[in-house]
């Protein structure tokens, strides 16, 4: 959340929701967002995909995003194969600490992805097809 959150400028004018855990640094930072809560802990947990699962399918229907963005945790993987289903774009970002190594996420979204976005050029790598726009942070 913090990754996209700095991205402020580009999306800062654009219409927006939010889908994120229910902590105090997400409360904190979009208080004045619209944010739907989901599930976690995520890793691995197929109690997890099945529940993001369903708040996916009810949050996009009601949404329709044209675009989702995501920087990562497995709540991605639901919202973006749904998200693919329904017609929206999608924008992956992956995290800044992985290197030359891709995340479980990161793995199971590149297939669909419209643009595949890293922050290392070694990244290239293991996703040929990404676009390398250094770090965000």
């Amino acid at each position: 959340m913090a990754h996209l959150y700095m991205l402020r400028p580009f999306w800062k004018d654009k219409e927006r929701f939010w889908v994120t855990f229910d902590k105090e640094d997400a409360r904190s930072l979009l208080k004045s967002e619209k944010v739907y809560p989901c599930f976690f802990p995520t890793n691995r947990s197929l109690k997890a995909l099945i529940i993001n699962t369903g708040l996916a399918w009810k949050v996009l229907r009601k949404e329709r995003p044209d675009l989702i963005i995501s920087s990562g945790a497995a709540v991605a993987v639901p919202f973006f194969y749904l998200g693919k289903l329904l017609g929206a774009k999608l924008i992956y970002i992956e995290v800044f600490d992985r290197i030359d190594k891709p995340t479980l996420t990161g793995k199971i979204v590149y297939p669909i992805v419209d643009k595949m976005i890293v922050e290392w050029e070694e990244m290239k790598k293991v996703y040929p097809k990404a676009i390398n726009f250094g770090g965000i942070f």
